[in-house]
C-alpha cells in the first residue's frame, strides 16, 4: 500500500537550505520529505512551523548585526 504524505515545496538560498538539511539530520528526519535541488526542498507541511522555529533560532545564533559607526568628530 502506498502512503501519502502532505508537504510543502520551499524554495531558498542555499546557504538556508544547508541549515534546513542540517537541522532535519539532527531531529532524525523529521522535516524533509526530499531534497530536490540545490534550492528545493520539499518539506512534511505538518511540521513547517516547527521547522521554521528552529530555523529562526539557528540564524538568530549566527546572525551578529555590525554594530553602528562612531562619528570621529
Amino acid at each position: 500500500m502506498v502512503k501519502a504524505v502532505r508537504g510543502v515545496l520551499i524554495e531558498c538560498e542555499p546557504a538556508i537550505k544547508s541549515i534546513l538539511v542540517h537541522i532535519d539530520n539532527t531531529h532524525n528526519h523529521a522535516f524533509i520529505i526530499e531534497d530536490l535541488d540545490e534550492t528545493h526542498l520539499f518539506v512534511k507541511e505538518p511540521m513547517l512551523p516547527a521547522l521554521k522555529q528552529k530555523l529562526e533560532e539557528r540564524l538568530k545564533e549566527t546572525y551578529r548585526p555590525e554594530e553602528p559607526l562612531e562619528d570621529s568628530d
